[in-house]
């Protein structure tokens, strides 16, 4: 609690003021209320209550999966056009302990607008849907002079084909998915594809806030190409099964506005699965389920002509998802766990380092051959007349010690002094070569119009790469980078 109401009090009058300056400036970009929200509620002429749990988009609602899962193709066809964007506001506890504040907290305590979406997709016939993305981000790159630039590039594509079978025992739908993401085609918010939702803004200042904290993921990233075939039985069994591999080629749109250099490369087929339980009962329903993938990807995306230069990770999860709706109340209850096995490439396992030794200046141990993660995010939201709602999330990180990862320590020398790798930004460097990283985030939001969401949100950290205190031996304590993150997020 002490972190908490550190955290709490740094600039607080000026952070209420400046949640009610985006507010007023969000609200007026926005038009006033109608009878539905993008593409979908467009399509389907349903209040956005009825597929996004409390109004609360992307958290689906047991409609919103079935929409989602019979391929986007619920209602009739309509403009398949819509957009979102947000205004921001990020601000660190501690910027003093950094060798360079301007850059490793870039837009601190400024308002800005980082980010905005085109969304295309709908309903194509009566079997045929999509849901596609594409984001320009505001501050996508710096140049030498310190200018940001904008950059626009494919973000979620889900192209689906589906059908629905229906009589008096049995509920069969089926499907299959062309995606760029691993578990993008999930209709449960616990995925990894969607537990992060609110939209990250790339300045520095911004780092630390939620939505860079650990989530549950895949080793082999978004911007691949994937096809996955999937059924839900009695809307009680899902299960999924398909394969990624690199998107060039014919499918070189699924990483649209990516240079080579930026884009995975996966060596073959890399297989992914999912299976899910589900129960529905009067306004509850519960879901226990897991999920899984084994990646090859290249060391070097310009270089995929030595197979031996790949990383391999085997990722599996678990997860859970209950929620409450009934009018005018929603709870929805989230956990997810993901363990990783990583296997570097022979020529980066074993390796001597030669930048760092420990304090009686003998030589650190050899770098890992493997390593293994273990990512924990549970979150509890209550949300009150589709208006008023808050959360409560956890996130933990833990996983091998490896001196690869270290990127402070003990130069060489009589004596050995402490310095951070030059590649590496003070803030972000890691003593002990441990990622354990813990903390909470604390988030209260209002909906004043179905096309507008105003948060808040306050993310404190107990761990950060390793230790509570002095992760980067030079004084810097994971609690120096509790963040408040303030947000108006739009979409027409």
């Amino acid at each position: 609690m002490n972190i908490l109401r550190s955290g709490l009090t740094i600039g607080l009058s000026k952070s209420l003021s400046t949640i009610a300056a985006l507010a007023v400036v969000g609200i007026a970009l926005l038009p006033e209320p109608a009878s539905a929200i993008p593409l979908f509620n467009r399509q389907t002429g349903q209040n956005c209550v009825a597929c996004h749990a409390g109004g609360q988009f992307p958290e689906l609602t047991p409609y919103g999966r079935l929409f989602k899962m019979t391929g986007y193709t619920i209602g009739e066809r309509t403009t398949p056009v819509s957009a979102m964007a947000v205004l921001s506001y990020s601000k660190v506890a501690d910027t003093s302990k950094s060798d360079d504040p301007s850059a490793d907290f870039q837009k601190n305590g400024s308002v800005i607008f980082p980010t905005a979406s085109l969304f295309l997709g709908g309903k194509v016939s009566d079997n045929v849907g999509a849901f596609a993305q594409i984001t320009y981000d505001r501050y996508a790159t710096q140049s030498d002079d310190g200018k940001f630039h904008g950059h626009s590039n494919a973000d979620n594509i889900d192209l689906r084909y589906a059908d629905r079978f229906i009589d008096a025992r049995r509920d069969l739908i089926f499907g299959i998915s062309a995606n760029n993401n691993p578990s993008i085609s999930d209709p449960w918010n616990t995925a990894a594809a969607w537990m992060q939702y609110v939209p990250v803004p790339s300045p520095t200042s911004s780092q630390f806030i939620d939505g860079n904290a650990p989530y549950p993921g895949f080793g082999a990233g978004g911007n691949v190409a994937g096809i996955t075939a999937y059924a839900y039985w009695n809307r009680m069994v899902y299960a999924e099964l398909g394969g990624y591999r690199t998107a060039n080629g014919l499918f070189r749109f699924m990483s649209a506005g990516l240079g080579d250099a930026d884009v995975t490369k996966l060596k073959g087929i890399n297989p992914y699965w999912r299976l899910a339980v589900n129960h529905e009962w009067g306004a509850h329903s519960l879901m226990i389920g897991t999920s899984g993938m084994v990646a090859r990807v290249y060391d070097d995306p310009l270089d995929t002509s030595d197979p031996s230069t790949t990383h391999r990770f085997r990722d599996l999860g678990v997860d859970a998802q209950y929620q409450y709706i009934l009018d005018p109340h929603v709870v929805t209850a989230q956990f997810a766990y993901a363990r990783s096995h990583h296997r570097y490439p022979d020529f980066l396992a074993g390796q001597s380092v030669v930048a760092f030794v420990d304090q009686l200046g003998n030589p650190l141990a050899d770098t890992n051959a493997e390593d293994t993660t273990n990512v924990t995010r549970a979150k509890l939201t209550y949300v009150y007349q589709a208006k008023y709602g808050g959360s409560l999330g956890f996130f933990n990180l833990t996983g091998s010690t490896n001196t690869a990862n270290q990127s402070s320590g003990y130069a060489p020398g009589t004596p050995p002094t402490i310095t951070v790798d030059p590649a590496v930004s003070r803030v972000n460097a890691n003593f002990s070569g441990d990622p354990a990283t813990r903390g909470w985030t604390y988030e209260a939001f209002w909906t004043p119009i179905q096309y507008v969401r105003i948060g808040a949100q306050y993310t404190a950290y107990s761990r950060y790469n390793g230790a509570s205190s002095n992760y980067d031996g030079l004084g810097r304590n994971a609690r120096d980078n509790n963040s408040l993150f303030l947000y108006v997020w739009g979409a027409y």
